[in-house]
């Protein structure tokens, strides 16, 4: 599997596109489209710009890593959108939360219809609600229920 263009471009339009390192709400060193050395290379470097082109391939070497970490923790099938959705949550939160993740206990343990509300429970950064991340939870949420067949899509309550 890889992610979709749909997948990608959440990424991208939440991440947004910095050409310089700049710290991002949790203090990290970032730049291009949310890439941080803790995915690999370039390694923070002060004063480096970056363009737009090569920021788009700095983040598909980057996805590699979250495609894989997604792909070995998730032990059902899933659809392309499913699948997606987990990638750009994976690359946001990192694999060792994603895989600890009540999200991930939601998706093996087949309650597809508790995915968007237990995505919705990580949306702080360096340990404040930020509205960019509840927007980016809920797009997620949105993208994994559209890649569900509707006649399984029920709601619910539990999280």
């Amino acid at each position: 599997m890889r992610i979709t263009q749909e997948g990608l471009d959440l990424i991208k339009s939440y991440e947004g596109f910095r050409s310089t390192w700049y710290k991002c709400p949790a203090g990290v060193w970032t730049i291009g489209y949310g890439h941080t050395a803790a995915a690999g290379p370039p390694n923070y470097e002060p004063g480096r710009k970056i363009s737009k082109d090569e920021a788009d391939n700095i983040l598909r070497s980057d996805l590699a890593k979250y495609e894989q970490a997604v792909m070995d923790a998730v032990r059902v099938p899933l659809s392309d959108e499913q699948y997606s959705a987990l990638v750009s949550f994976c690359y946001n939160v990192g694999p060792g939360t994603f895989r600890k993740s009540s999200v991930l206990q939601a998706v093996n343990s087949k309650r597809h219809d508790l995915v968007p509300v237990r995505l919705a429970l990580y949306s702080r950064g360096g340990g404040k609600v930020l509205q960019g991340l509840v927007k980016r939870r809920q797009a997620e949420g949105q993208l994994y229920i559209s890649g569900m067949d509707n006649s399984t899509v029920y709601p619910s309550t539990e999280v």
